[in-house]
């Protein structure tokens, strides 16, 4: 197939899940055309079958902002003509939906189906604003297909937006092959040089991640055992963690990598991996972690349960429970044996469930299943 893909290029789980896509997507033969303003943050892996076309959006003294949504409907007409896309497939509700029903509109009467999945906080966010919702609703009742990355997200698609159109869950997935567990001394020595063990923790720093109870709860374990947290990503908050570590003196025990292109290589090296977020629909970055083998103490949010096994591979905590959170690491850190069977089980769970093997053919089929309602007589093939 001949798949657009567009998706926010920053550093964030909808960009991650769909750049990843589009590489395995293409890896499986697929030809694939990333659409966006900018290259995607993990689109490091030069392919063939991969093209990347910038939206350009020209700014006019009339207007106060640019107008990216009508500029890229634009280019995505442009490139399902020039490459005659099958279909589009959008990720993150607003605007992109809104400009895939734009194209598709512009390619009358030629049939250009677009596809969007909806990741989280275009629902619990954006779309939930009244200013959006109503565009936000009509947007995915146009779709062509409509797809969310957990139960949690269908249902709350459905009951806060009254959605009538059927939406499949095809959930976040992880490459296995690639995140796996690091043996490398060498790496583990440059953060924890005395074989302390490693606390982990990745996202893009917004308020709802709650970077500073990460602090707080690695500040908790530290009063009781050695121990070093590294922390990697950027945004908004991230100068408030900083102040944290600052003031509690923890300056040498913990580690602001930024972002990072290629995480499995840090993740490898964890002993913890802690997610405290207010929110998350899935929780992409715990179970990159469970790949390489990382318990995950995580708040009991959104759809992290339907990811992480409260007592199995990790354990679930009510948002802002700093020392709860912290009896649980504590609890997988002053046990070793504890720690390693919860690492082993999360290794297993992410493969028995989200490997990207067993999830890109759902999307395939879900492709297959779009295109056949839309061009009956079209047989559909790679």
């Amino acid at each position: 197939m001949r798949i657009g893909i567009t998706c926010y290029p920053t550093y964030g789980g909808s960009g991650v899940v769909a750049t990843e896509l589009g590489i395995e997507l293409a890896a499986r033969g697929h030809e694939i055309h990333f659409i966006s303003y900018a290259m995607p943050i993990r689109l490091n892996n030069a392919s063939e079958r991969i093209s990347f076309h910038e939206v350009e959006v020209t700014t006019y003294p009339l207007f106060d902002h640019p107008p990216y949504a009508l500029a890229l409907a634009t280019k995505m007409a442009e490139v399902a003509e020039s490459a005659s896309l099958d279909l589009l497939h959008v990720h993150y509700a607003i605007p992109h939906s809104v400009s895939a029903l734009l194209a598709r509109m512009m390619a009358a009467p030629r049939k250009l189906p677009f596809i969007t999945t909806l990741h989280g906080t275009d629902i619990t966010l954006v779309g939930s604003d009244r200013s959006y919702l109503p565009i936000t609703r009509f947007s995915i009742e146009q779709s062509d297909g409509v797809t969310a990355i957990s139960n949690y997200l269908r249902e709350r698609t459905i009951r806060e937006f009254e959605i009538k159109r059927p939406t499949d869950v095809i959930p976040n997935f992880v490459n296995c092959d690639l995140y796996k567990r690091s043996n490398d001394a060498k790496a583990r020595a440059k953060f924890a040089p005395n074989g302390e063990p490693i606390l982990m923790h990745l996202s893009n720093f917004r308020p709802v991640k709650r970077v500073t109870d990460a602090i707080e709860i690695f500040a908790l374990v530290r009063e009781k055992i050695p121990a070093k947290l590294v922390m990697i990503g950027d945004g908004p908050d991230r100068g408030a963690a900083e102040y944290v570590v600052r003031k509690k003196k923890l300056s040498k025990d913990v580690f602001f990598l930024g972002k990072q292109l290629t995480v499995q290589d840090k993740l490898g090296l964890a002993d913890l991996f802690l997610l405290p977020s207010d929110e998350e629909s899935f929780g992409l970055a715990a179970l990159e972690a469970m790949a390489c083998e990382v318990p995950v103490v995580a708040t009991h949010v959104g759809g992290v349960p339907e990811v992480v096994t409260h007592g199995v591979d990790g354990y679930l905590f009510e948002p802002r429970d700093v020392p709860n959170a912290a009896k649980y690491a504590l609890e997988i850190l002053t046990r070793p044996d504890r720690g390693r069977m919860m690492g082993e089980m999360a290794r297993v769970n992410a493969r028995r469930r989200y490997c990207s093997n067993d999830i890109i053919p759902q999307y395939e089929a879900y492709y297959d299943k779009v295109l056949s309602s839309v061009r009956p007589t079209v047989a559909v093939g790679k």
